[in-house]
C-alpha cells in the first residue's frame, strides 16, 4: 500500500545518475569510509514505511542499499513511491517446507550482492533471509517489530531490536540491553509526509453521497493466520453488500487471494458494488477518502488510527500491544464475532476536514538510532 505521492529523495541499489533536484546519486560500491545500511524490503508495508528512513539517511549522508523481495506488491509500491531498490527472491506460499526452502534460496541470492557493498548495518522490519545472509557475513543486524507474536527469528537472534514503547520488553525474546524503543507506532513514521488528492472518488467511480468502504482481507498466508478472520470477512462482506448506500473498496493482499473473492463474490463485482483496482493505489490516500476502514490487522488498520479514520479489526490472532494500545484509546474497534457487525460497526458518512499531520518524533527517533548502530559499527571496522 501506498503513503504518499510526494516524491522524497531515496537512496537505492546500483548506480544511478542524477534526473531531478530531489533524486539521490547513490553507488553500488561505496569507498571504504562511507557509512553503508543495507534495508530490505520484505513486504509491502516495508515501502512506505522505509521511504521516509532511507530519504533522511541519505540526506545526513549514509549510503543506503536496498533489496526486495519480489512479492506482495512491493516492486509496484516501490516503482510508484519512486524507491529504486534491487529486486531479488520471491514468496514461495503458504506451506512450511517452501517457505523454508525459499528462504535458503533467497539467502543464498542476496550474499554475492551484499558482499559488494559491505555494509556496516542490515536492517529491515522482520526480514529472515536478511537476517540470516547478514549473520552470515558477520554484518550486525538491526530487526524493527512491531507485533510481538511475530515468529521473526528461527534460529538466529538479530543484534538489536526496535520496537515501539508500548511493547514491554518481557513480550521480545530477547536480552533488554539489545532491545531498543521509540515512540508512536510504526505508521507515524510516514504517515505525517501525507498529501491528500481528492481525485480518487471520481477515479473509482464512486460519488461522494455513497458511503465508501475500505477493506483489507486477513492475510492468509501469514503464520499468525486464523481461519476465525476468514469468516469474519466472509460475514463482513455480505453485511455490507445489501446497504443501498454503501460502495466496498478490496484491497486483496495476493493475486489468489483476488481471485477467490472475485469468484465468490461475482454479483457484487458486476455491479461495482465490490470494487478490487486493478492498479496499485495510493493507499493513504484511499484510506483518508473513506468513511470507514475494516481490515485482517496490521498496517491498514493502524494507518487509519493515524489518520484518525474509522477503523475496524477483523484480525482473530493473538492481539498485539500495539492493537490493544489503539482499541483501549478508542482509535480502533475490535470486532470479535459476526453479531459484532451489527452492535459495534458503524456504517456512516464521516465528514473529513483539512488534514493535519502530526510532528516527526518517530521518524526522528527511528532514524537516530540506526545512524548511531550504523556509526558504532563503522567505528569498530575502521579503528
Amino acid at each position: 500500500m501506498l503513503s504518499s505521492e510526494r516524491r522524497d529523495a531515496t537512496g537505492a541499489m546500483g548506480a544511478e545518475r542524477v534526473v531531478a533536484p530531489d533524486t539521490v546519486v547513490t553507488v553500488e560500491v561505496p569507498s571504504p569510509r562511507t557509512k553503508t545500511i543495507w534495508v530490505d524490503l520484505d513486504n509491502s508495508p516495508h515501502v512506505p514505511f522505509f521511504r521516509p528512513i532511507i530519504n533522511e539517511l541519505s540526506r545526513r549522508g549514509y549510503s543506503v542499499m536496498s533489496t526486495a523481495r519480489n512479492c506482495f506488491q512491493v516492486g509496484g509500491l516501490a516503482e510508484r513511491m519512486h524507491l529504486r531498490c534491487k529486486a531479488i527472491g520471491r514468496h514461495y506460499g503458504k506451506n512450511r517446507v517452501m517457505k523454508f526452502i525459499g528462504l535458503g534460496i533467497r539467502t543464498l541470492q542476496l550474499l554475492p550482492l551484499i558482499l559488494r557493498g559491505r555494509p556496516q548495518l542490515a536492517v529491515s522490519h522482520g526480514s529472515r533471509s536478511q537476517l540470516l545472509a547478514a549473520k552470515l557475513l558477520g554484518i550486525p543486524t538491526l530487526q524493527i517489530v512491531d507485533y510481538e507474536f511475530a515468529k521473526i527469528w528461527m534460529f538466529i537472534q538479530p543484534d538489536w531490536v526496535l520496537t515501539p514503547t508500548m511493547i514491554p520488553n518481557d513480550a521480545i525474546n530477547l536480552e533488554s540491553n539489545r532491545i531498543l524503543k521509540y515512540p508512536g507506532i510504526k505508521e507515524d513514521v510516514y504517515v505525517p509526509s501525507f498529501l491528500p488528492d481528492d481525485r480518487i472518488r471520481k477515479e473509482l467511480g464512486i460519488s461522494d453521497t455513497e458511503i465508501l468502504v475500505t477493506i483489507r482481507p486477513p492475510a492468509t498466508e501469514a503464520h499468525y493466520h486464523n481461519p476465525k478472520s476468514d469468516s469474519l470477512f466472509q460475514a463482513t462482506v455480505a453485511h455490507l453488500a445489501y446497504m443501498s448506500a454503501t460502495r466496498m473498496v478490496v484491497l486483496p493482499r495476493t493475486e489468489r487471494q483476488s481471485q477467490e473473492i472475485r469468484s465468490s463474490w461475482a454479483y457484487l463485482c458486476v455491479s461495482r458494488k465490490l470494487i478490487i483496482p486493478d492498479q496499485v493505489v495510493d493507499g493513504l490516500n484511499l484510506i483518508w477518502h473513506s468513511d470507514l476502514v475494516i481490515s485482517g490487522g496490521g498496517t491498514m488498520n493502524r494507518e487509519a488510527a493515524a489518520l484518525g479514520v474509522p477503523v475496524y479489526s477483523i484480525f482473530r490472532g493473538k492481539i498485539g500491544a500495539v492493537d490493544r494500545f489503539l482499541a483501549e484509546s478508542g482509535r480502533m474497534v475490535l470486532l470479535e464475532s459476526a453479531d459484532d457487525l451489527h452492535t459495534k460497526l458503524r456504517v456512516c458518512q464521516r465528514r473529513r476536514g483539512l488534514y493535519s499531520a502530526a510532528g516527526q518524533a518517530t521518524l526522528e527517533s527511528v532514524v537516530q538510532q540506526i545512524a548511531s548502530l550504523a556509526d558504532s559499527g563503522f567505528q569498530k571496522k575502521t579503528t
